[in-house]
């Protein structure tokens, strides 16, 4: 199991670069044979949300007051994605 992140600078967003660095790494956790990425996201950023939806994550969870977002404590919705390919061999 591996916990990721990607972050994106503002003004490169949109263009595809959060989508390719995803896709990047979990080909790379694959072929390093981890099972499960997990990633915390705050509620309201629906485009980080999305972009992992569309990544194959789902939502697992949610931890209450486990991050802060200028200077306020936020919740975190917990996702993960379990590899179609890791331990699929008999």
């Amino acid at each position: 199991m591996a916990e990721v992140s990607v972050y994106v600078a503002a003004e490169t967003r949109g263009r595809g670069t959060g989508r390719q660095l995803l896709a990047a790494l979990v080909a790379e956790s694959e072929r390093h044979g981890v099972w499960t990425l997990q990633a915390g996201i705050f509620p309201e950023n629906q485009p980080s949300l999305r972009l992992h939806a569309a990544a194959g994550f789902r939502w697992v969870g949610r931890r209450e007051r486990i991050g802060q977002l200028r200077g306020r404590w936020q919740d975190t919705l917990l996702l993960e994605r379990r590899s179609t390919l890791v331990g699929t061999a008999a």
